[in-house]
């Protein structure tokens, strides 16, 4: 498996797996713990979106209870986003990357905002994370904020959103979430 930063120090990093292939079929190694910040899966989720063009977040976890993730794409195809929110020159900074099943997985830290848009339809992301859902920690970030630089995904009219993922906050009015 190759570990490829994807921005800066401490940011996220895509895990590339090598494919070994015969007459059977195909095997990979996609996850292990050797050369990844400490990581321990306590929850796996599995979203499954039915159109293209699915925006699921921006979202994360406020601190005690901050995620990091680790996400693959069982089938389909999506445009992953990140959002770095951590205090620090990275503050803002996005990272975009297209994932499919044999692209390998996505390495997010906490102190990111997470999610993603799909590309095909039937698209199953796979996610586990090192901390259980808190809803009283629950937080997101409006995709649609111009700082982002987003706005090439489309009109909030041409994306299937749901409703609470159209209410978050812009950066500017986010604060400081991570310390």
């Amino acid at each position: 498996m190759e570990i490829v930063p994807l921005a800066g120090p401490d940011g996220p990093l895509l895990l590339r797996p090598r494919r070994h292939a015969d007459a059977r079929g195909w095997f990979e190694e996609t996850w292990r713990a050797q050369g990844l910040p400490a990581f321990v899966p306590v929850q796996e989720n599995v979203s499954h979106s039915i159109a293209v063009r699915t925006l699921r977040g921006l979202h994360f976890q406020r601190p005690p209870h901050a995620q990091a993730k680790l996400l693959s794409v069982d089938a389909g195809r999506i445009e992953d986003l990140m959002v770095d929110l951590r205090p620090g020159p990275g503050f803002g900074q996005v990272t975009r990357l297209h994932l499919d099943p044999v692209a390998g997985s996505i390495f997010v830290p906490k102190g990111f905002a997470h999610g993603f848009v799909t590309l095909e339809p039937d698209t199953r992301v796979r996610y586990r994370v090192n901390h259980p859902y808190a809803p009283e920690s629950e937080g997101g970030l409006a995709w649609d904020d111009p700082a982002l630089a987003l706005m090439d995904l489309g009109p909030a009219e041409a994306l299937e959103i749901n409703a609470r993922d159209r209410q978050w906050p812009r950066l500017h009015q986010l604060g400081q979430v991570f310390a």
